[in-house]
């Protein structure tokens, strides 16, 4: 049974991220009608959910987001979290009226620690600016700040610079998730696609930031062999069985979709200490820079 309901609000968005896992589905698909909605939020909770998700594409541009959440909160559900690039919340007001539908659980996106990373991998001039901002509102308003940063190319030498200034935020938790190869990431993968081995110094940097401050971080899509001493950074270990309510399909169990479809494994992974908990990197990375890399920890 799932603990957590994601729902793809729809897949209009006020950016054009260079590494965006969704790509065209913003011309395939137009935005969830509210019985689409309605009819996810009321399965979800049905099959014992208590958790809730609103993504998208950027779901605070759906004009039924106020309405989904009075809605999820009414049917029970205890923690609605809003998954966005973030621009948004830059308008307090906008936050208030989030925060008084029902919301009460945020997760902005931040790139860089500055606008000429940031703004350059989101393709929109500004967005740093907005972002950082509707970080400071959310914290003014005593929410839960949960930010993400997609690892590129581009920022991963930044990632340490970037903690502390979530740190200096306020956040209550950031993760560091390693590009996935899909959609617009795939059509730029040679440019913001780096090597793992590569990245990982910037990385623990990075958590050690946090480490020292006592704020929760994490890694997402790195698997164990290349997080020795950070083993317990891991996210996927914590994350909660979801379902998710994507744009064709439902997926009833993201953790099994990623055990089974969407990541893997080589046979050396078998002879690892971690192979009963690791999940392998999703299938596109090892199709593009091969196993070498990946080496099974023996003790």
């Amino acid at each position: 049974m799932p603990e957590r309901v994601d729902i793809k609000l729809g897949f209009a968005c006020n950016n054009r991220c260079h590494f965006c896992v969704q790509g065209d589905k913003r011309k395939k698909f137009g935005p969830k009608t509210s019985e689409q909605i309605i009819k996810s939020l009321e399965e979800g909770r049905l099959n014992g959910a208590t958790s809730l998700v609103l993504t998208g594409g950027e779901p605070t541009v759906h004009k039924s987001l106020l309405e989904t959440i009075r809605l999820a909160r009414k049917l029970g559900y205890e923690t609605i979290q809003i998954q966005s690039n973030g621009r948004r919340f830059f308008y307090e007001d906008f936050c208030r009226e989030l925060i008084d539908a029902g919301a009460n659980e945020f997760s902005p996106a931040l790139h860089g620690s500055k606008p000429e990373i940031h703004d350059e991998l989101t393709r929109v001039p500004g967005a740093f600016v907005q972002v950082v901002a509707g970080i400071r509102n959310l914290r003014k308003l005593g929410q839960r700040i949960l930010s993400n940063t997609v690892i590129t190319e581009r920022n991963y030498q930044d990632l340490p610079e970037l903690a502390k200034l979530l740190v200096s935020l306020g956040v209550n938790q950031y993760q560091f998730a390693f590009v996935h190869i899909l959609g617009e990431a795939d059509k730029n993968k040679n440019k913001i696609v780096p090597k793992k081995s590569l990245v990982m110094p910037s990385v623990f940097q990075g958590l050690d930031v946090g480490i020292k401050a006592g704020v929760s971080c994490m890694t997402e899509a790195i698997p164990y062999c290349l997080m020795k001493g950070y083993e317990k950074y891991v996210a996927e270990q914590i994350i909660p069985h979801t379902a998710v309510y994507d744009a064709e399909a439902v997926i009833a169990d993201y953790t099994a979709y990623r055990h089974d479809e969407g990541k893997t494994k080589a046979q050396k992974c078998r002879n690892c200490r971690y192979d009963f908990v690791c999940e392998g990197p999703w299938k596109e990375y090892p199709e593009l820079f091969g196993w070498d890399e990946f080496v099974p920890v023996r003790n």
